[in-house]
């Protein structure tokens, strides 16, 4: 199915918004304790100006020009610019290795490279090419570079016209890097048209959308969600400036869309936790008005009063955790699809949520279960395939299906339940097979754990490792091991006798993008994990303890 002639590539949309909305601000961008503020027209100007830049580089139309930058308002117009210039952007994680980002800058064949917000350019700067152009954003960019100011301020608006058509290719993306050697998936103008258009018509929104972007834009959920959904719905972006300041930039943005990945809703309980004990939640939502004004005052701190939409992706959420924030008023809607398939794929909308599902196919995408049950999609949003591996495309594409490599089922009413990952089933020294994911979203329902993974290779049953959470600190040794002893055996009650764990082994250090033991989109690196502990497991499975400390 092709996509119709009524949609409008990103360049269509943004003009028509300019026209429109010319003087009303389009980005915000906090720097330095103040908030810069960017109208549509003037997004406009920039991004014209840098394209006719782009056009007098001494390279060939269609060029891939990489954005390596973390989110900021320049990573949007540089985008913009791109698309109008007639080339193909590469968006890039801010914070992989030199080694990592030269080998996508030479896989992608960049002949240009934009430098923007990261916390470490030093670090990342000998994995670029001595010879590839770079472009520095005004108020991050590194040094010895060609300035976004001086190249604007150069040259004129481009004449873009209509801009790009949608059988373009439109970006190349590489995976975060789950399954090893990250891939380059390509996609086209036509999945961003389709896949913007129809998600915004299935929201049915009756308010303004406001975006609050702080997850990686280079990562296919942001860009869509955020980047695009701000194009094809005339809504704004309020950027995150850091960590420190992610609290006061989400109050001051006022999101009324927001998506958050698991890590993020499980953190956002802790921190309401710590204000206030689950006894004292537990009676005053109970009381008239009291419950009320309760759930407002919480909605209100976490930045989310406004939020029409509170989504989750990326990775599984335990229902458990949905239905703490249902208590409080905040209705999680869980959204599933890849990179693969321009994050559209299954969606849950208001007041339609099942209970440990991620929703219903969206409109246009045909879904089915193979034989082994693994989920199978096909849509408009599917992308052309991996650049320059035509074997792993194969793998993954057959007659236009996606082959997601997740498993799952579709009850009567088409809602879709995951099940597992086909490639994260491992076996025990037993010869049996253990399907991790299941295990990990039930265990995970204990408040004492901030992250879990389910191991089993070269042991004969599965163990869990857990990292603890804030609310493990207000409790001594003694009751920990309790609580974690009495949920494993909770949990073992409902498993397969080849399923049940017999250790919960806590370890020392969390789990960070910077340890490399998740990905930039916070899913766990599972062989990372099996590489650093698994010289451990034998030992810690033969333990006496039930509940062994790393």
């Amino acid at each position: 199915m092709k996509p119709r002639a009524l949609y409008q590539s990103p360049v269509q949309t943004f003009h028509k918004f300019e026209s429109q909305k010319g003087k009303e601000v389009y980005l915000r961008q906090p720097f330095d304790g103040k908030m810069i503020e960017f109208t549509w027209r003037q997004v406009g100007e920039q991004a014209r100006k840098m394209a006719s830049a782009l056009q007098a580089l001494d390279i060939p139309a269609g060029s891939h020009i990489a954005i390596l930058s973390k989110n900021c308002a320049y990573w949007v117009m540089a985008d913009l610019a791109i698309m109008m210039a007639g080339h193909v952007s590469v968006p890039i994680y801010p914070n992989l290795t030199a080694q990592t980002l030269n080998g996508i800058l030479e896989h992608s064949e960049s002949k240009a490279i934009f430098v923007g917000k990261l916390d470490d350019w030093e670090s990342m700067r000998p994995g670029v090419p001595a010879d590839l152009i770079r472009i520095s954003f005004p108020l991050y960019g590194g040094k010895s570079m060609q300035k976004w100011d001086d190249l604007v301020g150069a040259h004129q608006e481009l004449e873009v016209g209509e801009g790009p058509a949608l059988d373009d290719l439109a970006t190349i993306i590489y995976t975060s890097g789950t399954t090893g050697q990250p891939k380059g998936v390509m996609h086209k103008f036509g999945a961003f048209a389709f896949a913007s258009t129809e998600a915004l018509r299935l929201l049915e929104a009756d308010v303004e959308l406001r975006f609050f972007s702080y997850l990686p834009m280079c990562h296919v959920a942001e860009r869509m969600l955020v980047e695009m959904g701000s194009l094809y719905s005339g809504g704004s972006i309020c950027f995150a400036e850091s960590l420190e300041t992610f609290a006061a930039n989400i109050k001051e943005a006022k999101p009324t869309l927001f998506l958050g990945v698991p890590r993020i809703w499980t953190k956002f309980q802790e921190k309401i936790l710590e204000n206030l004990s689950q006894s004292k939640i537990n009676g005053l939502v109970k009381v008239p008005f009291v419950g009320g004004m309760l759930k407002k005052r919480i909605r209100k701190s976490l930045g989310l009063g406004s939020a029409k939409f509170c989504f989750s992706g990326a990775a599984p959420l335990p229902q458990s955790v949905k239905d703490w924030f249902a208590t409080l008023g905040i209705e999680i809607l869980e959204a599933y699809s890849m990179t693969e398939n321009s994050a559209y794929s299954h969606l849950t909308l208001p007041g339609e949520g099942r209970d440990g599902t991620v929703g219903r196919s969206m409109t246009a995408n045909e879904v089915k279960i193979s034989e082994q049950g693994e989920v199978l999609v096909k849509s408009p949003a599917v992308m052309l395939g991996y650049f320059k591996m035509p074997e792993k495309t194969a793998e993954v594409l057959e007659n236009g299906f996606l082959r997601t490599g997740d498993k799952g089922v579709v009850d009567a009413d088409g809602y879709l339940t995951i099940t597992g990952r086909v490639k994260d089933i491992f076996k025990t020294d037993k010869g049996k097979y253990v399907v991790p994911n299941p295990i990990e979203l039930k265990f995970s329902s204990s408040p004492l754990v901030s992250q879990i993974c389910v191991v089993g290779v070269s042991i004969p049953q599965p163990i869990a490792l857990v990292v603890l959470g804030e609310k493990a600190s207000e409790l001594n040794r003694d009751d920990v091991e309790e609580e974690l002893r009495d949920q494993m055996l909770a949990l073992n009650a409902s498993l397969d006798k080849h399923e049940k764990l017999t250790n919960v082994v806590v370890v020392q250090s969390e789990w960070t993008v910077e340890n490399e033991f998740l990905t930039p989109t916070l899913k766990i690196k599972r062989q990372q994990i099996d590489d650093h502990y698994g010289k451990h497991y034998r030992d810690w499975y033969n333990s006496d303890q039930v509940v062994v400390w790393e």
